[in-house]
């Protein structure tokens, strides 16, 4: 018989929450479900495991969260209430008691989503995300799992942003003390959701959380990802490497606005650069979309240079290191999904397993060595003719 967890039925912090039940766990702690009485409300209590007290990397992690997410107000994002540390030594955050499914969840029940549901919450994430991008916070694990529905208003898909535990933060919200989570080169997240240059281990930009929106928006409305892939490394490649398919190709018998296809088209562009810089540009975007526009207003028009995409050779592979953490706050009635097959971070989806061809090289580069080759050929035998007719003087 596997013993009581010791938090269920405990009071913490002096009475003001008494835990009542667990509603998830992972590697790094534990969620509760507890009561606030004093404010006659439910709350969700995440706890850091004690035993991984003496972890400074994952406890800085765990802190950063909550400094990164008690600094948002955005209604969208999933509410902090307090963080500290409890008698025994556990770290806490206590935050707002979310009940419902997560978007993993719920396209996996409903199936995929039609564009007019699913532009809304990703056009309501978008406005979290800018929130969380101009406090100088970049998520750099959003997925599917990390946005989750309840019902608000009247509203039945109400999005609220989770789960910070791998934000890449400021100056401003670093404290004296803090350790630095990355390393160049290094790569944290999901793989099927990163951006290109989150793959290789660069700097990120909140062109990089665009881009696994992208990606989210992408599988909601179709089911699938972009790309074909067995592997966790085989869609860090094709981040880099591979054209994202269509999305009026991915859906036999399907069909998406045009102006969609050229909005994801951008968003899911391999240069930074190329994509909307910000989160509320590509919300914009979707708006443009869901109101039935045809082109996109001229301040989200693509630059000139924009091109999808340019293929690099010979791509090392990166590290990668798994999100590890307490799951998303859920009603205890919430299914967990299964893990993506071939996936480094758990509760993801399946992924296509179609086999995967790689591209063959552009042909533009071998003309190119060949017109190069051909030049120097030319200018060798100019100067062996000037040569000769100077020797013959």
């Amino acid at each position: 018989m596997r013993p009581q967890d010791p938090f269920i039925g405990r009071d913490i912090l002096n009475g003001s929450f008494q835990i009542l039940q667990k509603i998830g766990s992972g590697g790094m702690g534990a969620v509760y479900k507890a009561l606030q009485p004093e404010m006659n409300r439910m709350v969700g209590v995440k706890i850091l495991h004690p035993k991984l007290a003496n972890r400074k990397d994952l406890v800085s992690r765990f802190r950063r969260e909550a400094r990164a997410m008690s600094q948002l107000t955005h209604p969208n994002t999933v509410k902090v209430f307090m963080f500290g540390e409890l008698d025994d030594g556990s770290l806490y955050i206590i935050m707002e008691f979310l009940e419902g499914k997560n978007l993993n969840q719920t396209v996996r029940a409903e199936g995929p989503f039609p564009v007019e549901r699913a532009l809304p919450i990703l056009i309501a994430s978008c406005g979290a995300l800018d929130e969380a991008h101009k406090a100088g916070i970049i998520h750099r694990d959003l997925k599917p799992e990390n946005i989750f529905l309840v019902q608000s208003g009247g509203l039945k898909d109400y999005p609220k942003l989770l789960d910070f535990g791998l934000a890449k933060v400021g100056e401003r919200q670093m404290r004296p003390g803090s350790v630095i989570l990355t390393q160049e080169g290094m790569v944290f997240g999901t793989p099927e959701f990163m951006s290109p240059e989150q793959a290789q281990g660069k700097t990120l930009t909140p062109a990089s959380d665009v881009y696994s929106l992208a990606v989210i928006l992408y599988e909601v409305l179709t089911g699938k990802l972009p790309f074909e892939a067995k592997s966790a490394m085989d869609y860090i490649q094709l981040h880099v490497t591979g054209r994202p398919i269509p999305l009026s190709e991915r859906v036999p018998g399907r069909t998406f606005p045009r102006l969609l296809d050229q909005v994801m088209e951008r968003a899911l562009a391999k240069s930074p650069e190329d994509r909307f810089a910000a989160a509320a540009d590509f919300g914009e975007a979707l708006k443009a979309v869901l109101q039935g526009a045809v082109q996109l207003p001229a301040n989200l028009a693509p630059p000139p240079h924009a091109d999808l995409p340019t293929l690099p050779v010979g791509l090392a592979a990166p590290t990668v290191q798994a999100a590890v953490g307490a799951p998303p706050l859920m009603a205890p009635a919430a299914p967990t999904p299964s893990p993506r097959p071939g996936a480094v971070a758990p509760g993801l989806s399946s992924p296509d397993t179609r086999p995967f061809t790689p591209a063959p090289a552009p042909r533009a580069n071998l003309r190119l060595l060949i017109g190069v080759a051909a030049g120097f050929l030319l200018l060798g035998v100019g100067l062996a003719l000037a040569l000769s007719k100077l020797l013959g003087r």
